[in-house]
C-alpha cells in the first residue's frame, strides 16, 4: 500500500470492496479471502480490523443496502463490481462511525484508480451522497426480513414457524457476542474478566476490546470460544485417561475442553494448515493431543472411548459472526453437507467401543444437518440409543432442549438483560451411546 493510499483511507476500504466482491464470486468464506487479499494490502492492524468491519456490515445489511441503492438508481449498473463498491461505501455511511464525506471520496477514488470503472466517479458521487442526505429515511424503512436470503427464510420459517424465525433474524443484525472457556474457576475469571458468568460455564465479556491484552490469555488459562460451541465437549464429559477422538477438530476449541479434562486426545482434521492453528492454540494453553492431517472418513484408529464429531455443515448458525454464509450458501450445498454427515458419524460409530459415547453436533439451523440426521443415524444403527441431555447439565438452560432429548440453540437465546451482546450461536447437539444387543 503506497503512502498516499495510507493518508487517504484507500487501502482498508479497497480491501474490503474487493473481499466482498470475490466473496460473492467465489462463494467462499469471507474470513478466507480476507486472509489472502490482505497479505498483498500489507495493511496495518488497525486498517485491516476497519477493512473487516466494512465488509461484515455489508454482508449483514446487504440486503437493506441493495435495496437502498436500487431505489436511488435510475437503472441498476450491470458490472457487479460497481453495485459492491456502492454497498460498501453505503455501508460506512448508515451503520459505521465514519465521515460521510470520507466514505464517499474513498469510493469514487477507488473507482477512479480503477481501469474499468474510473468513469463512474461522478456517479457513485452522486448516489452515496443522496444516500447520506437520505439515511433517516433509509432507516426508518428498516425490516430484517430484507438480509435473509428467500431460500433461508422459507426455511426458517417452515422449521421454527414465524414468531421464532423472526427472532433469528432480527438476532443476525446485532454484533456476535465474545465468550471464552476456562481451565478452571470460571466463577473467579469471570471476575477478573469483567465478564457475566453464563449457566453453561462459558464467560460472556462485556467490552470488546483486545483479546491478547486480557489477563490470563499469555499464560493459557482460556480460550475464546462461543457459549454454544462449548456446550458438546461438556455433554461428552470427558474423564481422565479416557481415548478420545475429536473429529474435523479445528480450530481446536472442543479439543482443548477434552484435554483439559485430563483424556487422550486425537484431534483429526483435513486440513493440515488448520492443524498448525489448533497445535499452536493447544501450545499457548500448555495443553497435548495427538493431531493427525487425514479425511476422517479415512482414520483407522480405533477404538475409542469417546468421540467428539463436530461435522462440517452450511454454518448457517454462526451468522451473526459471519453474515456472509448466508449469501454464499444455498440448498445444494446443504444437500451435500448432509451426505457428508452421515458418512462421517457412521465412520464414527465404526471407531468406538462397546459402551463409547458419541457426541454429534453442528453449528447449523437446518435440521437435515441436526434432528433429521439424528434420527437417521438411530434408524441405521440400531446399536445405539440417544442420551437425553439434562437441564442440570447446562445450568438449567432448558430452553435449548428438545423433545427428544437433543441440543438445539438459537441466535435468539440466551438473551442477557443490559447487555448488548446477548445470543449465542445456532448449533445442534445430539449424545449417542454404543450399546451392542
Amino acid at each position: 500500500m503506497s503512502q498516499s493510499d495510507e493518508q487517504s483511507g484507500l487501502g482498508p476500504r479497497r480491501l474490503a470492496w474487493m473481499a466482498v466482491t470475490e466473496t460473492l464470486k467465489r462463494r467462499v468464506p469471507l474470513d478466507d479471502v480476507m486472509e489472502e487479499l490482505a497479505r498483498a494490502e500489507n495493511l496495518s492492524a488497525r486498517d485491516e480490523a476497519l477493512a473487516r468491519a466494512i465488509a461484515i456490515v455489508t454482508f449483514r445489511r446487504l440486503g437493506t443496502l441493495g435495496r437502498a441503492l436500487r431505489e436511488r438508481l435510475n437503472k441498476a449498473p450491470k458490472d457487479e463490481r460497481l453495485m459492491h463498491l456502492l454497498a460498501t461505501g453505503a455501508a460506512q455511511i448508515l451503520y459505521l462511525d465514519v465521515p460521510d464525506h470520507a466514505a464517499v471520496d474513498s469510493a469514487v477514488q477507488l473507482a477512479q484508480n480503477d481501469p474499468k470503472l474510473h468513469h463512474a466517479g461522478g456517479f457513485i458521487n452522486a448516489v452515496l451522497r443522496r444516500v447520506a442526505r437520505e439515511r433517516e429515511a433509509i432507516l426508518a424503512e428498516d425490516d430484517p426480513w430484507l438480509d435473509t436470503p428467500t431460500w433461508l427464510e422459507e426455511r426458517w420459517i417452515a422449521q421454527y414457524g414465524e414468531p421464532q424465525a423472526q427472532k433469528i433474524v432480527e438476532a443476525h443484525r446485532s454484533l456476535a457476542s465474545v465468550d471464552v472457556t476456562v481451565k478452571n474457576d470460571a466463577e473467579s475469571w469471570a471476575e477478573r474478566l469483567g465478564g457475566v458468568l453464563l449457566p453453561t460455564g462459558s464467560i460472556r465479556l462485556k467490552e470488546r476490546t483486545a483479546i491478547r491484552e486480557l489477563p490470563g490469555f499469555e499464560e493459557g488459562e482460556w480460550w475464546v470460544q462461543d457459549a454454544a460451541a462449548a456446550l458438546p465437549a461438556r455433554l461428552l464429559d470427558p474423564k481422565p485417561g479416557e481415548r478420545i477422538a475429536d473429529l474435523c477438530a479445528a480450530p481446536g476449541g472442543k479439543t482443548a475442553q477434552l484435554a483439559a479434562a485430563g483424556a487422550e486426545v486425537l484431534a483429526v482434521d483435513r486440513s493440515a494448515k488448520r492443524l498448525v492453528r489448533l497445535e499452536e492454540n493447544l501450545a499457548r494453553l500448555k495443553l497435548k493431543a495427538e493431531t493427525r492431517a487425514i479425511d476422517a472418513e479415512k482414520l483407522d484408529a480405533g477404538p475409542f472411548d469417546a468421540i467428539l464429531l463436530d461435522a462440517p455443515c452450511s454454518a448457517t448458525g454462526t451468522i451473526r459472526r459471519h453474515p456472509d454464509v448466508a449469501w454464499t450458501k444455498g440448498d445444494e450445498d446443504i444437500r451435500k453437507l448432509a451426505g457428508l454427515q452421515s458418512r462421517l458419524l457412521d465412520k464414527a460409530a465404526s471407531l468406538l467401543k462397546p459402551g463409547g459415547r458419541l457426541v454429534y453436533c453442528t453449528c447449523s439451523l437446518e435440521a437435515e444437518e441436526g434432528e433429521r440426521q439424528a434420527e437417521s443415524f438411530l434408524a441405521r444403527h440400531p446399536d445405539f440409543t440417544r442420551v437425553p441431555v439434562t437441564a442440570g447439565e447446562i445450568g438449567g438452560f432448558t430452553e435449548c432442549i428438545t423433545p427428544q432429548g437433543d441440543v438445539r440453540t438459537l441466535p435468539s437465546q440466551m438473551a442477557l438483560a443490559g447487555h448488548d451482546r446477548s445470543g449465542l450461536d445456532g448449533f445442534f447437539v445430539a449424545r449417542f451411546v454404543h450399546r451392542p444387543s
